[in-house]
């Protein structure tokens, strides 16, 4: 007999009011919390088929990394993946009949993952999560990391040649990835200042891309690297998010012609098309 899927009620903002991911935090002021940062690749927890499973938003860009990560180097069939809702209140992310059930714990809220693995946890319910199916709770909810072990610790399973963090180029995508996060990302978040006061370092960044765009197919050269997954999701919702209306920048990101190129390449591999949820029409223009 086929067990009937659990789903969470209905979003009911009035019951359950907004989701508040400074929940638990003495100082709003600072990031949002992940408590769980275990490592793919020790003895305890070492890289095999069926042992880890995802827990993603589609909307979520850091989720979104995992994902392409997953596609990219062909671990399908190793590391599985549900798909939370698109929508949340107070309950935090849920599993819902749009995005479909949690089959491998028959979880309704992703906070039941956390409670699992913490009794009592009471801080930021986020995604990506990456679940030990063996041990029975939250390996990590640290994005970055996970994204690290995804392309550093499965290569006897990847069906892909694709090499996400190869040693001799690490210090160079460590550099990048910094200047990514530091003079564009946190500068888009940063909704306390001013748009004034962030464009330059923005359109400094910006202009520096596209200038290593002349030379080089992807950020490093010929190939892909961690460095082009954590660009892409930023560039992918760039005009659609703080610089919507060219509000910060003054000017959309066409007007940098490398930079559209290069977004446009990654967006015709599936792993960065299948994985994109919501498309700007300059990049979806001419693609099948």
């Amino acid at each position: 007999m086929t067990s009937v899927p659990a789903f969470a009620s209905p979003v009911d903002l009035d019951v359950h009011g907004r989701y508040d991911p400074f929940r638990g935090l003495p100082d709003r002021s600072a990031p949002p919390v992940y408590v769980f940062d275990g490592r793919i690749g020790d003895d305890a927890h070492r890289a095999e088929p069926g042992r880890y499973h995802l827990y993603v938003a589609l909307s979520c860009p850091v989720a979104q990394l995992a994902r392409i990560a997953r596609l990219l180097l062909g671990l399908e069939k190793v590391i599985g993946v549900s798909v939370v809702d698109d929508e949340r209140d107070g309950r935090g992310w849920a599993f819902r009949e749009r995005r479909g059930p949690d089959e491998v714990n028959g979880f309704t809220l992703l906070s039941q993952a956390y409670e699992a693995t913490q009794p009592g946890y009471s801080g930021h319910i986020s995604v990506p999560v990456l679940w030990d199916r063996h041990e029975g709770r939250i390996l990590s909810n640290e994005y970055f990391h996970i994204l690290r072990d995804l392309g550093t610790r499965f290569g006897a399973y990847a069906t892909s040649e694709v090499r996400l963090y190869p040693p001799e180029l690490a210090a160079r995508i460590d550099a990048i990835n910094t200047l990514v996060y530091e003079e564009i990302s946190l500068a888009l978040s940063a909704t306390d200042k001013r748009h004034e006061d962030v464009r330059p370092q923005v359109i400094a960044a910006l202009d520096q891309f596209e200038a290593r765009l002349s030379t080089h197919r992807y950020l490093l050269g010929a190939a892909i690297s961690e460095a082009d997954l954590r660009f892409y999701t930023t560039l992918v919702r760039f005009d659609q998010g703080a610089n919507a209306l060219s509000v910060i920048t003054g000017r959309p990101l066409p007007s940098w012609p490398r930079l559209l190129g290069y977004l446009q390449d990654l967006y015709a591999l599936p792993a960065f098309r299948d994985t994109t949820l919501v498309v700007p029409e300059y990049l979806a223009a001419g693609q099948p």
